[in-house]
Parts: structure tokens; C-alpha cells; sequence
């Protein structure tokens, strides 16, 4: 269960907070198995190391966080979510060179800068994909704000999960991923346990691999666990490690020690386990060597205050 002496604020800023955290605990050892994850670090990644394939500084956090903060700032800009300002501020963002953008994200950002609608750039992407699909995890390392803003109106939150996916990610399960990772973040944020977040997960999903994906979650595991780019395998392997632990540092732990794509497994559960268990249960050398974290602070009280407006 959630800290009962946990305050609203408390979460709010842990949900956010934890998932730059995630993010940066993971970057530097993101493309690495577990296996070389365990060898180097026995006892698990605990601190800001920097370094890897991104040449990351310690506590720099990565695409998925900086995708996550473009829709909290629109959000806080147009609070009942202008889905043409969201995807602006993607293609300003994909304009600053980051030094990293997933294929579908960039493949749908440069069909937006070149002047497709926000409705119609994913789309294209995806119908390109098929008979396959392109169901990568870039809509749900960033869809937390959208939780935090629509925590209490639950109609709002889905619509707006489905449509900042569908601006870079509209294969269904990646869509519907967004829409259940915000239905347990909501669920998370106004005090209720696991459990209860993984039941209202899959309230309403209509997309049967999510649903199954979600449900395999409290009998899994660790060797069954994918850490990959796969949506599926990220909602999974985040679920999965918040599951697995006690507090906020076990379950990121966890999460990034699963390897492979580390930073986003990172991120997710840092969202959910900041979520469940607050700002203050996040250790202290984190939250105050993370990159950018008074605007961090600053968003997350603003989409609190959007929220009970």
C-alpha cells in the first residue's frame, strides 16, 4: 500500500521525479544485458555513473524524460491538452540534436515538421509498419504528465493518453500501453496500492495483448521478463519491478538492472514507484543530483494544481 502519511504533493513530484531518475539511473547502462549489468555492478546500479553509448553526464537524464517534460510544459500551457502544441514542441525539441530519438519517434517527427497534422504523422508510420507494426515504447516513457494532469477525470486521461501517443506511436499497442500505464499512475497518486493499480490498468483496455500483458504480471518471473524496445516488454518489465520491491530505489533497481533498454524500464517504473511511494521515499543523493529538477519541482505542482482546478 501506499505511505499513508504520504501527501498528495509527496506523489505528484515522486511520480515525475522518478521517472527523470529512472531515466538517468538507466541511460548509461542502456543496450547492456543483465548479465554484464550484474558483473559490474553486484550489487546493483545505485548511483549516477554518466558514461555510455550517449556519453551521459551523472544524473542526465535522456529522450524519454525530455519527451515526458515537452507535454508536461504544453499541459501546463493549455491544460485541456492541445495535441498541435504537444507535437510542436516535439519537432522543436527533435531540432535541438538530442543525443538520442527512437526510429518511429524520429520518423514521425520529421513527417510533423514537414507539415502533416499531429493525427496523421503516427498514423502514416505505422500503416508503413504493417504487416508488423512499429510497437516500440516511446509512447509510454513519456505519458505520465497526462496521469497527472487528468488524475480525477478519468474520460479526459484516456482520450489524452490515446492522442499523445498517436502523435508518434498510433500502433494499438502502444496506445492502449499509454492509456494503461496512466490508469495505474492515477490509480497510484490518489493513494491505493498495487493491487488495486494493476486492476485499474486494465479497466477498459481494448487491446487484449495489453491486457494480458498487465495480468502476467503478478506470477512472473525474472528470467520470463523482457527488457527490450518492445512496448509490451517495457510495461511488463516495469510493472513487474515496482512488484518486486519495497521502495522507490529497489524498484528502479530492479528495473534498470533487467538491462537492455534500461533507461526507459527506468523511467516507467520510476513514474509508477514515485507514484506509489512519494518524493520523500526517493533517496536524497537522487533527487538532488538529477538534471533539471526545480523545473521538475515546479511542473509537478503545476499539474497538481491542474488537476484539483
Amino acid at each position: 500500500m501506499n505511505d499513508p502519511k504520504c501527501t498528495l504533493n509527496d506523489r505528484y513530484t515522486g511520480c515525475l521525479l522518478g521517472l527523470a531518475i529512472g531515466d538517468a539511473l538507466g541511460g548509461p547502462v542502456e543496450f547492456l544485458d543483465r548479465a554484464e549489468i550484474a558483473r559490474r555492478f553486484p550489487d546493483g546500479l545505485r548511483e549516477f555513473v554518466g558514461g555510455g553509448w550517449l556519453d551521459l553526464e551523472p544524473g542526465e537524464f535522456t529522450d524519454d524524460t525530455q519527451m515526458a517534460l515537452a507535454i508536461a510544459r504544453s499541459l501546463a500551457a493549455f491544460p485541456e491538452a492541445d495535441l498541435d502544441d504537444i507535437a510542436s514542441r516535439f519537432v522543436e525539441w527533435a531540432a535541438t540534436g538530442p543525443k538520442d530519438i527512437g526510429n518511429t519517434t524520429r520518423a514521425s517527427i520529421s513527417l510533423l515538421a514537414a507539415g502533416h497534422a499531429w493525427d496523421e504523422a503516427g498514423e502514416i508510420i505505422y500503416r508503413q509498419s504493417l504487416p508488423v507494426g512499429a510497437a516500440g515504447n516511446g509512447s509510454i516513457m513519456r505519458c505520465a504528465p497526462v496521469a497527472m494532469r487528468f488524475r480525477r477525470d478519468l474520460a479526459a486521461l484516456r482520450r489524452v493518453s490515446q492522442e499523445s501517443a498517436r502523435t508518434t506511436h498510433a500502433d494499438p499497442r502502444c496506445v492502449w500501453s499509454a492509456v494503461a500505464i496512466n490508469q495505474a499512475i492515477a490509480n497510484l497518486l490518489d493513494g491505493h496500492g498495487l493491487e488495486s493499480a494493476l486492476d485499474a490498468a486494465v479497466t477498459e483496455i481494448e487491446n487484449q495483448e495489453v491486457v494480458l500483458a498487465i495480468q502476467s504480471v503478478p506470477t512472473a518471473e525474472r528470467d520470463a521478463i523482457q527488457s527490450g524496445g518492445f512496448v509490451l516488454d517495457t510495461l511488463t518489465a516495469a510493472l513487474w519491478s515496482v512488484s518486486q520491491s519495497h521502495n522507490f530505489e529497489e524498484a528502479v533497481v530492479t528495473a534498470v538492472g533487467l538491462g537492455d533498454d534500461a533507461d526507459t524500464t527506468g523511467a516507467v517504473a520510476g513514474a509508477l514507484a514515485g507514484a506509489l511511494y512519494g518524493s520523500d521515499n526517493i533517496p536524497e543523493r537522487w533527487r538532488h543530483s538529477v538534471q533539471s529538477r526545480d523545473e521538475i519541482y515546479a511542473l509537478s505542482r503545476q499539474l497538481l494544481e491542474l488537476s484539483l482546478a
